[in-house]
């Protein structure tokens, strides 16, 4: 046991058992140093019940007597100096642990590892990379990303294509041909699937052991810095999923790291996440909240990610989730909720905003918590953005529905408008609603008529791109790929190659995003009332929605959708202005383009509370957006003053014929009498 704890340690280690070290990854792990003039490395970690731990690799022959670690006094930290060692050198710890068994671990805080599935950690200075998006990180600081367009597109790495001969990607081969396309297609994000270090690919990347880490199955973490660079000075921001809910059971990972419950809870209702099979981070410890929170801002400042999806956010809220009775405890309140993780996603979010202002923090949360992208000082957790999941599971549903039974569950279609403006929220179509047996987008649409299937899936995609908050949309379909996602496999691009349909769909998905892009009515105002107003939400009968977006200059569109497969001939509603409203957009056309119903002018006829209405065309299975003239309203014409005495002096003649007549037929009466 060290018993003087160096004075340069007291901080980091205080910070670090109290959960508020932001950097603990530069006290622990393996990091450069100088012992009595002589240099080395330390190699530092927290065992906090093991009774013995060494560092065992390449440089010692894996011999666990050769490198013992000493324990810094009382700190739960084990300590100990090496010298001789190079830079991809391979180690691992091994920690004798409190169950008296040795336990062959990473190092949590390592910044490199062997290729799966081996595990072992690499010597690595990630500090050495010169970086070349100086101006992107400049111009982030000043950018208002909630009035900005945001249109991620979503990618698990392994699988988007594969190299000519078969292989994967490198980080850097993956952004040269990723990023031209992102640039023609119109997205301005990618979100890449987890990418730290994991050892089965079957877990997509989300049960990770090595958090610090960038998977080495593509490259060094300088070629992973080259890839982030890369689309930054392509003006393509990063999104990292990032898993903080729960790790699996490897043996040479996170689980009962000194030979019990370490990261992990210990109490055994809190432990598990029974159907994942993994283990739950104890957000009670400080050490695991310096930990967690440390990496988050780990891959933000170190590696410049723009910004994190937090995994499986609802997993962590609640202390029943995937629980029966019996198999959770009640917090102090009988509640639930799990404070302790509420406590630390507030933490989490004012650390990584108190330093990075401009990074985005979105919440996968699946329920309705309140105010998830509320600030943590007004009672929120914090975060700036959220799925909005309760809009994607209805409208799946509404689209998966027989034409003839929308009209019957028209609240599926319009529910969401009602709620979009609680939150900050992002539309997604991810990765997981296309696995499973869940199918593919195009094949979530009704019926087994393939063109029928088209036309629902385009209408959706422009449905989506109209309706309140930014958008997501995982790799595959953007072309409608038939086939469910398959990680082991590479997306269908031969379809695109080989079909008409395919290619053609394409080219509407591009369209369609630089139409957004270009229209700021569809993303300036995404999370307020101001940006959206409805003209007609309650044509349940004929399943057609019609509402208008805003843009902070007073900017209009017009957005008009037609769910059934059935066309309406002069279907009139209401607008808000005297006019031309010329139709811009059209999903029943080949590419998008407009194809109906032109310019049409406003008509003196009030709907839908306004003082005038047009009549359009709306194509079966359609989605059209408008753009507004306004015009002056033509006044009446006034008629000539000659014109106006003539009626007057025949009405006279008529009258005066009539009086002729009367006093005639009275006067014969007389005589008669």
């Amino acid at each position: 046991m060290i018993d003087n704890i160096p004075k340069e340690y007291e901080l980091p280690l205080y910070l670090f058992h109290n959960g508020t070290n932001c950097e603990t990854y530069k006290f622990l792990g393996c990091h450069k140093g100088e012992k009595d003039g002589v240099k080395g490395y330390y190699f530092r970690v927290w065992a906090a019940h093991a009774k013995a731990v060494s560092v065992i690799g390449d440089f010692n022959n894996w011999d666990e007597n050769a490198n013992p670690m000493e324990l810094l006094d009382s700190s739960e930290i084990w300590e100990t100096f090496v010298t001789g060692l190079e830079t991809y050198d391979t180690y691992k710890y091994c920690v004798y642990g409190c169950d008296d068994k040795k336990h062959y671990k990473a190092d949590p805080y390592g910044t490199h590892m062997e290729v799966a599935p081996n595990t072992g950690s690499k010597v690595f200075d990630i500090d050495g990379y010169l970086w070349s998006d100086k101006k992107w990180m400049t111009e982030k600081k000043s950018k208002d990303i909630y009035n900005a367009p945001m249109n991620i597109y979503e990618v698990h790495l392994n699988s988007w294509k594969t190299c000519t001969d078969g292989k994967y990607f490198s980080y850097v081969g993956f952004a040269d041909t990723i990023i031209p396309y992102i640039k023609e297609m119109g997205y301005t994000h990618i979100e890449l699937m987890p990418l730290a270090e994991f050892p089965f690919d079957g877990s997509w990347g989300y049960q990770g052991i090595g958090y610090f880490a960038p998977t080495s199955r593509f490259g060094t973490p300088y070629e992973f810095m080259k890839m982030v660079d890369l689309f930054h000075l392509a003006g393509i921001g990063v999104i990292l999923d990032w898993v903080p809910a729960h790790f699996p059971r490897d043996e040479a990972g996170l689980f009962e790291f000194d030979g019990g419950p370490a990261y992990e809870y210990s109490d055994p209702k809190k432990a598990d996440h029974l159907t994942w099979g993994t283990r739950v981070f104890d957000y009670s410890k400080g050490e695991v909240k310096s930990f967690l929170i440390s990496n988050a801002l780990y891959w933000i400042e170190k590696y410049h990610i723009d910004g994190l999806r937090v995994d499986a956010v609802a997993s962590m809220l609640y202390l029943d989730y995937d629980r029966r009775d019996g198999e959770w405890t009640p917090n102090k309140y009988g509640g639930k909720e799990n404070l302790e993780a509420v406590q630390f996603f507030k933490d989490l979010n004012t650390a990584v905003f108190g330093r990075n202002p401009n990074t985005l923090m979105i919440a996968e949360e699946s329920t309705s918590w309140p105010m998830v992208t509320k600030p943590a000082s007004d009672g929120g957790l914090g975060f700036n953005f959220k799925w909005n999941m309760g809009w994607m599971n209805d409208m799946l549903k509404y689209m998966a529905l027989d034409p003839i039974n929308r009209a019957f569950h028209h609240d599926m279609l319009t529910f969401s408008f009602f709620y979009a403006f609680s939150e900050n929220f992002i539309l997604p179509i991810s990765h997981d609603e296309v696995v499973h047996g869940k199918a593919s987008l195009v094949n979530k649409m009704f019926g087994s008529d393939v063109d029928n299937k088209f036309k629902q899936s385009k209408l959706f995609m422009a449905y989506m791109m109209a309706h309140p908050g930014k958008k997501l949309l995982f790799m595959g379909a953007d072309f409608a790929q038939f086939r469910e996602w398959d990680y082991e496999n590479g997306l269908e691009w031969f379809l695109v190659d080989e079909y008409e349909n395919h290619r053609n769909y394409l080219n509407y998905s591009k369209n369609l995003n630089h139409f957004y892009l270009d229209h700021p009515q569809l993303w300036e105002r995404d999370f307020s009332w101001e940006g959206f107003s409805w003209i007609s939400n309650d044509d349940f009968r004929q399943s057609i929605i019609i509402f208008r977006r805003f843009d902070n200059s007073g900017g209009e569109l017009i957005i008009v959708c037609n769910f059934v497969p059935v066309e309406r001939k002069s279907y009139c509603f209401g607008v808000p202005y005297w006019g031309s409203y010329t139709e811009v957009f059209n999903s029943s056309s080949v590419d998008g383009s407009p194809c109906t119903n032109g310019t049409v002018k406003a008509v003196d006829e009030k709907m839908h509370g306004f003082d005038q209405s047009v009549c359009i065309d709306i194509p079966a299975f359609s989605c059209m957006y408008f753009t507004i003239k306004k015009e002056k309203r033509p006044k009446p014409k006034k008629k000539s003053a000659a014109k106006e005495k003539t009626p007057a002096k025949k009405t006279a003649v008529k009258k005066s014929s009539k009086a002729k007549t009367i006093k005639k037929s009275t006067a014969k009466k007389a005589d008669e009498k």
